[in-house]
């Protein structure tokens, strides 16, 4: 008897590729402060997160590259914001976790 899976193999390569994308602590800090403030510049985000720029740029535009933020001038700023609103729920899903580790 065949196993019929309730998620599509589409949609699991699209989370699979998004859940790589995200999987470092700063990545997932940067997305949860999306979150709450829907545009950040990048000075913010590294007052926010205490990290220096360089270090937070290159976060930065991996997750653009990968097509999660988008981002756009202000000035001298560059203001990123979420591009894939699904991430909300990942961070939501994250913050319930009673994992044991």
């Amino acid at each position: 008897m065949a196993i019929k899976h309730k998620i599509s193999p589409e949609k699991l390569e699209k989370a699979a590729y998004i859940l790589k994308t995200i999987a470092h602590p700063l990545r997932l800090s940067i997305i949860e402060h999306l979150t709450i403030k829907e545009e950040l510049s990048v000075t913010q985000i590294c007052e926010l997160l205490n990290a220096e720029q360089s270090l937070i740029s290159h976060h930065l535009q991996n997750l653009k590259l990968k097509g999660l933020l988008v981002s756009r001038k202000a000035g001298v700023s560059i203001i990123y914001s979420l591009k894939e609103k699904g991430l909300i729920e990942i961070i939501r899903c994250v913050e319930k976790c009673n994992c044991n580790m």
